[in-house]
């Protein structure tokens, strides 16, 4: 068998055939499931961990996301079930926050480390998918969920990177005192820099990337650290008063025209868009040595670590953030969390923080350039979207990268941010497009297992035992709430078109686009995954049970 694995690898270019023995048993799995080996494994566990954890970006994504938490006051940002508390419009609530949807989260990561484990491929929620499904569903199941994904990964791609133009900007605004405040035309045009220098790098930079992830690592950690540790010092150094426990983790306030208890729930998104990336890993999974242990791993690391630290985190922001939350939304800076850096460490501070979480929320843009370029050329090796022969291809001179790929995604994603010249709420929806896309895709694959597929699921390395099933079934009906979640207004109900939250109709246009054109034409066409993988390369009964092999007849 070693010696089939050795004739098998040098195949496949001096370069990547160059492997460990562990790396062979990768390429092995990789064929059973009827793909050869194109590209290049040379992300450790700690690495694929880092890609998911940088795409993260924890003090950068709750920045970000601080207008969808604090509306609901400090209880909504920080907290789990509380107490019973008298809400502002008279009914009973319960009080919901940041640690409570992370634990769901963390449940989704577990679910789908099991069927990483087991079949990791790039392609990874669409393949699962297509293997799980009943026959009948399983082509344009598949297409969807492939489609979800793509389109997940490009509105995450647009969020980070458009968050990352406001907070260089605001680092501008800061400077000025607040005197000047940059416009929708020059929130693009620096997003759309943003995005190209991504591309560049991706393209580029192959050889360090994997220790560009391990920097990513310190840096994430260091900020939060840093940022627990100076808000409150240089709030008290200034003469400012640190909110009591009571308000961190009692106060209940409703800024939006929702009841209380919803406003609550709204507060979900911004630990759902935070912690919404482990599926990352994933794609990393034809680059990653020891696969079925790596990226289980990082998943889960990634997930849980994510959660933890955030709570810490938006515990001491309540901790010092300005009791008057309206003025700390309405801030002339453009970003609340710029604000709360100014209050508590004056302008010097705050310029220093920013910079920082502005570089960090660009290394965070990058990583996703490079998960959305590797499952999108995944989906393309399998024939899935328009052009899949030109963008399937994977360059032998760039050190195997799908560089047209990670190309397609740059101009995807400069398409789609024209949005954010529209107004707030198509800026917003940004948001929402990575979380609703993500989510079908995430939950797809576990349902079908729970539905067609339990007899033909075979644990890989990592496996949760007799737990899975009622993981997976937590993790189903979790995603299926948190979907519904993120098309509401975020302001209440009864929008006006500044308002509105127009995730659903740049969802459901994508997804009825997508569908449209399987049924057109994709039908005639895709087929499930592909089997890349010669006769002489690969014998036939080596492809797993279910997956299709039309091109290896």
């Amino acid at each position: 068998m070693a010696e089939k694995s050795t004739d098998f690898m040098s195949k496949l270019g001096p370069e990547v055939g160059e492997e460990a023995p562990a790396e062979i048993g990768d390429s092995q799995l990789l064929a059973s499931l009827g793909y050869k080996q194109e590209l290049r494994r040379h992300y450790s566990t700690v690495q694929v961990f880092a890609i998911a954890f940088s795409i993260m970006g924890l003090l950068p994504s709750i920045a970000s996301t601080l207008s969808f938490s604090i509306p609901a006051g400090p209880v909504g940002m920080v907290w789990v079930i509380l107490s019973l508390t008298e809400g502002r419009t008279g009914e009973i609530t319960v009080s919901i926050g940041w640690l409570l949807a992370s634990i769901f989260i963390f449940i989704v990561g577990l679910a789908m480390a099991d069927l990483a484990s087991a079949m990791p491929t790039a392609g990874g929620l669409y393949f699962w998918t297509h293997y799980y499904s009943g026959e009948k569903w399983k082509n344009p199941l598949s297409f969807v969920v492939g489609y979800s994904n793509t389109i997940g990964l490009l509105g995450g791609v647009c969020s980070i990177d458009y968050g990352f133009a406001t907070m260089l900007l605001s680092v501008v605004s800061i400077a000025r005192d607040g005197d000047w405040t940059a416009s929708r035309p020059v929130v693009y045009g620096t997003y759309v820099g943003c995005v190209v220098v991504h591309g560049l790098m991706a393209t580029f930079f192959a050889r360090i990337m994997p220790k560009i992830q391990s920097a990513c690592i310190v840096t994430n950690v260091g900020l939060v650290l840093a940022t627990v540790l100076a808000l409150p010092i240089g709030k008290a150094v200034r003469g400012g008063d640190i909110n009591s426990g009571a308000y961190v983790f009692g106060h209940v306030e409703n800024l939006t025209t929702w009841p209380t208890g919803w406003a609550f729930m709204l507060a979900w998104l911004s630990p759902i868009w935070t912690i919404g990336a482990f599926d990352s890993c994933v794609h990393m999974s034809e680059e990653a040595t020891h696969a079925a242990r790596a990226v289980p791993l990082g998943i889960l690391w990634s997930s849980g670590l994510c959660g933890i630290l955030g709570f810490l985190s938006l515990a001491v922001i309540a901790a010092v953030i300005n009791v008057d939350l309206e003025a700390v939304l309405g801030s002339s800076f453009g970003q609340p969390m710029a604000q709360i850096y100014y209050d508590a460490l004056g302008k010097p501070g705050a310029l220093g923080f920013m910079v920082v979480v502005a570089l960090v929320q660009f290394f965070m843009g990058l990583s996703l350039v490079i998960a959305a370029s590797r499952q999108s050329w995944a989906f393309s090796r399998d024939g899935a979207l328009p052009f899949s022969s030109f963008f399937r291809h994977v360059s032998k001179r760039v050190r195997f990268q799908p560089v047209r790929m990670i190309w397609g995604v740059v101009v995807a994603a400069i398409v789609v941010g024209l949005l954010s010249l529209i107004n707030a709420a198509a800026a917003n929806a940004l948001f929402s497009l990575a979380v609703a896309g993500n989510d079908v895709a995430w939950g797809t694959p576990i349902l079908c297992r729970l539905v067609w597929g339990e007899d033909r699921f075979h644990p890989g390395e990592f496996y949760t035992g007799w737990l899975s099933k009622p993981i997976a079934v937590t993790a189903v009906v979790y995603l299926t709430f948190a979907i519904l979640l993120c098309m509401f207004p975020t302001l209440g109900p009864s929008p006006t078109p500044q308002d509105m939250n127009y995730t659903v109709v740049i969802n459901g246009a994508l997804w009825g686009g997508a569908l449209l054109y399987y049924v057109l034409y994709a039908r005639k066409i895709y087929k499930g995954p592909q089997t890349t993988v010669g006769a002489s390369e690969n014998p036939s009964e080596t492809r797993l049970e279910g997956v299709s092999p039309e091109k290896g007849e």
